[in-house]
């Protein structure tokens, strides 16, 4: 297990296929459907597929991706925070989802300052982009408190998003 970085509250770790039972569960949330999209991991073997191709993947090619976000004292699975690369941003994007059961306590914002923190330095990355929906008032606050800046928005899998960028300082 390689740890990213940790919080107070948080662990933020790399991802590894005996995370499965976790990812089925994230990504058939209603809230990661809505706003995220429906990736059809509903198996076991769905999820070790998404995770081999997805995070770990990208940690072998990029460095970086995705990760595990753990609660720090009991070591429960909470979530997703990572640094994504796709095809259709120029440059690499925060990528994050919790289960709804942790809304609302800070996670999410927590997770996201902690790995801008963490990676960008180490990964000489002096921007990072974000993409929501507009109606994804939670997002978009948060993206906001931690820096990040919407300087307009974009189509990225047939929906219209806003878009925003953080600079490193």
């Amino acid at each position: 297990m390689k740890r990213i970085c940790e919080t107070e509250r948080l662990v933020i770790r790399q991802f590894e296929l005996n995370d499965a039972d976790f990812i089925v569960r994230l990504l058939n949330e209603d809230g990661f459907i809505r706003f995220i999209g429906d990736k059809n991991v509903r198996s076991v073997a769905d999820a070790v597929s998404y995770l081999t191709n997805g995070p770990i993947s990208s940690y072998q090619k990029n460095g970086f991706g995705l990760n595990m976000v753990e609660l720090k004292e009991s070591q429960t699975p909470i979530g997703m925070c990572g640094i994504l690369k796709r095809p259709e941003l120029d440059a690499p994007d925060l990528g994050y989802a919790f289960l709804s059961q942790y809304y609302g306590n800070g996670y999410a914002r927590e997770a996201a300052q902690a790995v801008l923190n963490s990676e960008l330095p180490k990964h000489k990355l002096d921007k990072v982009f974000a993409v929501t929906f507009p109606d994804n008032t939670a997002s978009n606050r948060l993206l906001s408190d931690v820096g990040f800046i919407q300087t307009g928005t974009m189509e990225l899998y047939g929906s219209e998003n806003n878009l925003y960028e953080y600079f490193v300082s």
